[in-house]
């Protein structure tokens, strides 16, 4: 049973936890947790695929 408020991308695999006021964090499989806008820096703006759980640079 996946656990309540993580998404995992099925585009990039990485882990997003809700972290309610603090902002969502990011579990990369390398190297130290980020935030969405890290991530969409890393890696969203360039794979563009349907599918992706991080469309908003904003987020």
């Amino acid at each position: 049973m996946p656990e309540a408020g993580i998404q995992t991308c099925p585009v990039c695999g990485v882990k997003i936890v809700a972290a309610g006021v603090t902002g969502d964090r990011v579990l990369f499989t390398v190297g130290p947790p980020g935030t969405r806008a890290i991530l969409w820096k890393k890696v969203c703006q360039y794979t563009q695929k349907p599918g992706c759980i991080n469309r908003s640079q904003d987020k």
